[in-house]
């Protein structure tokens, strides 16, 4: 028996992003958000309210990274996206955060956060949909496995649970993708 519980914005697991960007005096700014993924090969989408203060610098800089939150730093990257940048001007820092600026794009790297999409504005639209080209990811080593790609275990990215508001570490390899599906053929 299922229980039907309406429309709701509920999908798992749901990301947690940290998007920086620099304002227009070159301070970092950073907030959380939930409602974006990957919507083609070299592409992020994020549904965003104009209001936030990073809406307004990615506009003005046409560029920002989004790192893939962590479990180390669940509770800055919570501050970040429950303080406005509009009213908080020093939340980056506030939050522990330091920065190194993207080689590839102008905006900062969360130096804290150990995974990192740089990315260059490709369009907006008037529903508040920012769709970003992907022009550069980058990795900590320390969430490196033995092969040189990024290893989940030792990165811990988080989920966002909006059915019980609360963060979820992922990590668990349940099967090999692209693969088990071929024991049924």
């Amino acid at each position: 028996m299922r229980k039907n519980f309406g429309a709701q914005s509920w999908l798992y697991p749901m990301p947690v992003l940290i998007i920086a960007t620099y304002d227009e005096n070159g301070v970092p700014n950073a907030m959380n958000a939930a409602w974006g993924g990957i919507n083609d090969y070299n592409q992020i989408t994020m549904c965003l309210s104009p209001t936030h203060k990073t809406v307004k610098n990615i506009l003005k800089r046409k560029a920002f990274t989004v790192s893939v939150a962590d479990a180390a730093h669940v509770i800055a990257e919570d501050y970040v996206g429950i303080v406005s940048g509009n009213s908080q001007h020093d939340k980056f820092s506030k939050a522990g955060f330091t920065e190194t600026k993207s080689e590839f794009v102008d905006a900062p790297v969360i130096n804290e956060i150990p995974m990192a999409l740089e990315c260059e504005l490709e369009k907006v639209n008037s529903d508040g949909l920012i769709v970003g080209k992907i022009v550069n990811v980058s990795a900590d080593e320390s969430v490196l496995g033995a092969n040189g790609k990024i290893n989940p275990a030792l990165f811990r990215p988080i989920t966002f649970d909006a059915v019980n508001n609360q963060y979820i570490a992922l990590g668990e390899v349940v099967g090999k993708a692209f693969s088990d599906g071929a024991k049924l053929k």
